[in-house]
């Protein structure tokens, strides 16, 4: 009688594959994505308010880069026998307590410890929230489902961070960590509620798995997501400058053109998904080749206000449409540490935008800032090379 209840249990779910317990964790995304973004908004308060400069204000996002790069992989290695709901509960109080210390932090040093604290959750929340969403739905469906977990993140560039930065400005910066962490708790209230404990393999060991994600073939497609995130935010990074110098944007006008970046990215997420559920190499190949087409035009483009708007509403949708099929296509290599792959393609993102911000800055420098989208180009090109490579080397071994 269990056994039936449990099949016809896991037939209603699968016949739901955008059910409530993916907006769940689409909920607990949308927090992360608030917290990893609405400093940007901020730093000028914080600066102010705790006596550094801006520039050491600036610490605050880098630190939590590296938090997501470096300590997510390690969290999830060692969190691995925890199932995954009760796993993803206590990465949701790590981050109610992280965004908690933060909105009463008394000095500099508390608040980047709060923002380690709670970049360690990051990256471990997206990768187990894949597995989840992925295991929720049929196979066919898995990208499709990845696409609304990760949805929360792209929509909380729209409406999450600059409602977040408003309230930090009009009633103080502390008041915006608060109310993130109100959403965190909303998202845990969710997780408890509606997210099913999903049978699991028995775990493996803790050498298992780092040997299952250090296969050749997987390296290159972390390599693939970092090269990809990198010409991303080679530009985007510095995309107020570019459209405020360059292209004769007022300042107040950039938010705007943000927030259509944003729709763009949400847009460009739920097709990605159904694209890679459709064909998964393909189109992954097909998204970062869009790409490098689009990157081109904006270095022509961005002299045109009506044209510079346009490329960049394509450029979001088309970068965050590759996400998806890329996560899926990770975890599928590494089956038996599907958790741990899927966590560290986030962290290699996280290293690619870091390294893109640094080549930005470069280019910057030393060519010229009208230079930056044919080289986020070049560095999606390489993207698509390797990809190519790949794909080319598979159908070729399973011809033979």
């Amino acid at each position: 009688m269990e056994l039936s209840q449990r099949t016809t249990k896991e037939q209603v779910i699968n016949k739901e594959p955008f059910s409530i317990s993916i907006l769940s964790l689409t909920i607990g995304s949308f927090a992360i994505g608030m917290t990893e973004f609405v400093i940007m908004g901020l730093l000028p308060n914080v600066a102010e308010d705790l006596h550094v400069t801006i520039s050491a204000a600036g610490q605050l996002i880098t630190m939590y880069a590296l938090g997501v790069a470096v300590g997510a992989p390690i969290l999830t290695v060692l969190t691995h026998r925890i199932p995954q709901k009760n796993l993803l509960c206590l990465l949701m109080v790590l981050f109610i307590l992280g965004n908690g210390i933060s909105a009463f932090a008394p000095s500099y040093a508390i608040l980047m410890g709060a923002r380690l604290i709670t970049a360690l959750t990051h990256g471990t929340f997206f990768g187990v929230g894949a597995v989840i969403a992925s295991n929720l739905v049929r196979p066919d469906k898995r990208a499709g489902a990845v696409s609304i977990m990760m949805a929360g993140l792209t929509i909380a560039n729209i409406i999450g961070v600059p409602l977040g930065t408003f309230i930090g400005q009009h009633m103080g910066w502390r008041s915006s960590f608060g109310a993130i962490s109100i959403m965190g708790m909303i998202a845990m209230i969710g997780i408890i509620i509606f997210v099913p404990h999903i049978r699991q393999d028995k775990p493996g060991s803790i050498a298992s798995q780092i040997s299952a994600l250090v296969k050749p073939k997987l390296l290159l497609y972390l390599l693939i997501g970092a090269l990809g995130n990198a010409g991303l935010f080679t530009v985007f990074t510095y995309i107020t400058p570019l459209l405020t110098q360059v292209t004769g944007f007022a300042e107040h006008s950039v938010t705007w053109i943000l927030v259509l970046f944003g729709c763009g990215v949400t847009i460009g997420n739920i097709i990605g998904g159904k694209l890679a559920d459709w064909k998964l190499m393909p189109s992954i190949l097909g998204l970062y080749f869009t790409i490098c087409v689009i990157l081109t035009l904006f270095t022509f483009t961005m002299y045109s206000p009506t044209a510079a708007v346009l490329t960049i509403f394509l450029w979001g949708a088309a970068s965050f449409a590759v996400f998806p099929g890329l996560q899926v296509r990770v975890m599928n290599l590494a089956q038996a540490a599907p958790a741990l792959a899927s966590t560290s393609s986030h962290s290699a993102g996280n290293l690619g935008n870091a390294t893109g911000a640094f080549i930005g800055g470069w280019v910057i420098t030393h060519l010229s800032i009208s230079s930056l989208p044919w080289v986020g180009a070049v560095l999606v090109g390489l993207a698509l090379i390797l990809g190519m490579a790949c794909y080319i080397v598979e159908r070729k071994s399973a011809v033979t």
